[in-house]
C-alpha cells in the first residue's frame, strides 16, 4: 500500500487552521511554501577507500518569527516531502512555545548503522560543508533527531567553528555538556510530554499510578526516556517496542530492566515474560495512554477504530494522519497533538541556544522550571483556543500557531 504523502498531510492541518481562522489566501500561500530547499551530495571515502555519494536534504520553512530551528535526522527512507512537512511542522512547533524561531529539518538518506564511526563522521562533516552559507547561530540552527545524536551535533559544531575560524557553540543544539549543551537536553523532548499528559489526565479523569496502563512504541531517545519517567511516577508500562518488534504483559515492565535487556540483545524483543507483538498490534493493545513515539504514519484511517486508549500522547511527528484523527475524535480519544506533545525538545533547544550566546548557563533545576512552565501555558493557550473554536487540541493548537506566523508575516510586509 502506498504510503501516505507527508507534505500533503501537513498541508491538510494547515488548510484546516486556515478554514477555522478566515486566514487570508495571500499569507496561506506564503505559509505553503517552503522560503528555501536544499538537496545536496555528500561524497564520502569510505574506509576500503571508494568514494560514496549520499544525498541529503535541508529545508528552511518560515523565518518570519525568527531563525528557523530543526532537526537532522539520517534514515533510508528520509526524503525531501518528509523533510519539507517536518520543516513546516517546525515552524507550528516553535510558534505554539512562543519562542522566536521559524521552522527547518533536514536529512541525509542513509542507514546510519552501516557505517563505521569514521564514515559517519566523514558524512557529517560533508553534509556541513555542503551547508555552508545556509546555516549558522541567527540563521538556522540544526539539532538531533532520528539517529543523530551529541556525538554528531559535535561533529557539527566542529566543522561550523572550522569554515567559520572560530567557536560557535550556538550553531547547533543537543551538544554534549562539555562543549555547550545544556543541562536536561537529552531527555527534554520526553521530560516535556510528560508535562503536557498530566494536564491532559486531568481532563480525561485518568489517575497517574499503576492503575493507568502506558504503551510506548519506540524506544529511542523520546520512548525510553518516557517510559523510565513515567515508571518513575508510579504509572504501568505495560508494552514497549523498536524497530524489530514490540512486546506486551499486562502485568507491566520495568523499562529500566528492559533498557538493558535491548543493549545486551539489540533489542526488547525477547524480554521475559513478554508477548512478542509487530509495532502495528501494540498499537491495539489495551491501554490508557498510548505513546507513538517512532515513526510518522503509524496510526491512520485504517486502524485508528481499534485504538483502545484513552489518550494519546503524540511524540512522534506526524504519527497520526489527519483521517485518523477524525476518527479518534468520534471514538472520544483525546489527542494531544505532535506540536504540542513533543517540543519539549525544541523549547530545550532554544534554551541552550540561550545560553550559548549569553555564555552563562544554567543549573538543570531551572531549565526543567522553564521547561514546565511553557509547556503548561502551551497547553493551557492550546485548550483554551480549541474550545473558543470547538475544535480539537490539534486543531486548536494550528489555530494559535498559525495565527502567530501569520501576524508576523503580515506586520514583516510580506
Amino acid at each position: 500500500m502506498t504510503k501516505a504523502n507527508p507534505f500533503q498531510n501537513a498541508i491538510k492541518q494547515l488548510d484546516r487552521a486556515a478554514k477555522e481562522i478566515n486566514l487570508n489566501p495571500d499569507v496561506l500561500a506564503i505559509l505553503k511554501t517552503p522560503k528555501r530547499i536544499l538537496q545536496v551530495s555528500i561524497p564520502v571515502v569510505m574506509d576500503n577507500d571508494r568514494v560514496k555519494v549520499f544525498h541529503g536534504y535541508r529545508v528552511q520553512h518560515n523565518d518570519s518569527r525568527g531563525p528557523t530551528k530543526g532537526g537532522i535526522r539520517y534514515h533510508p527512507e528520509a526524503d525531501i516531502s518528509e523533510v519539507k512537512a517536518l520543516a513546516m511542522l517546525m515552524t507550528w512547533k516553535c510558534s505554539l512555545m512562543d519562542i522566536p524561531y521559524g521552522g527547518a529539518k533536514g536529512g541525509i538518506v542513509v542507514d546510519p548503522k552501516k557505517l563505521s564511526h569514521g564514515e559517519l563522521e566523514r558524512l557529517t562533516r560533508g553534509y556541513v560543508r555542503s551547508l555552508n552559507g545556509f546555516i549558522g547561530p541567527n540563521l538556522d540552527i540544526p539539532a538531533p533527531d532520528v539517529y543523530t545524536n551529541p556525538q554528531i551535533m559535535a561533529w557539527i559544531m566542529d566543522e561550523a567553528s572550522r569554515m567559520i575560524g572560530y567557536n560557535v557553540p550556538g550553531i547547533v543544539t543537543g551538544k554534549p555538556i562539555e562543549i555547550g549543551g545544556s543541562l536536561g537536553r537529552q531527555y527534554a523532548t520526553a521530560q516535556g510530554g510528560i508535562y503536557v499528559l498530566g494536564e491532559a489526565c486531568g481532563m480525561k479523569n485518568v489517575k497517574c499510578d499503576r492503575s493507568s496502563r502506558v504503551i510506548i512504541q519506540g524506544f529511542g531517545n523520546a520512548g525510553s526516556f518516557t517510559a523510565k519517567i513515567l515508571h518513575k511516577m508510579k504509572f504501568k508500562i505495560v508494552g514497549l517496542s523498536d524497530s524489530q518488534g514490540a512486546i506486551y504483559d499486562a502485568k507491566g515492565f520495568d523499562p529500566n530492566k528492559v533498557e538493558l535487556y535491548k543493549k545486551e540483545t539489540g533489542s526488547v524483543v525477547g524480554y521475559k515474560g513478554s508477548k512478542v507483538l509487530s509495532n502495528a498490534k501494540l498499537l491495539e493493545q489495551p491501554c490508557d495512554i498510548l505513546v507513538p513515539a517512532a515513526l510518522d504514519n503509524q496510526i491512520t484511517s485504517r486502524n485508528a477504530n481499534r485504538i483502545k486508549a484513552k489518550i494519546i500522547l503524540e511524540l512522534a511527528n506526524g504519527a497520526i494522519t489527519p483521517e485518523a484523527d477524525d476518527r479518534l475524535n468520534k471514538k472520544k480519544v483525546l489527542v494531544i497533538p505532535d506540536i504540542l506533545s513533543n517540543a519539549g525538545g525544541v523549547t530545550v533547544s532554544y534554551f541552550e541556544w540561550v545560553q550559548n550566546m549569553q555564555q552563562l548557563y544554567w543549573e538543570e533545576e531551572e531549565v526543567l522550571s522553564r521547561l514546565q512552565k511553557v509547556m503548561r501555558l502551551s497547553f493551557k493557550k492550546t485548550q483554551e483556543t480549541a474550545e473558543l473554536h470547538k475544535v480539537d487540541l490539534r486543531i486548536g493548537s494550528y489555530i494559535l500557531a498559525v495565527s502567530r506566523v501569520a501576524e508576523a508575516v503580515k506586520l514583516r510586509g510580506y
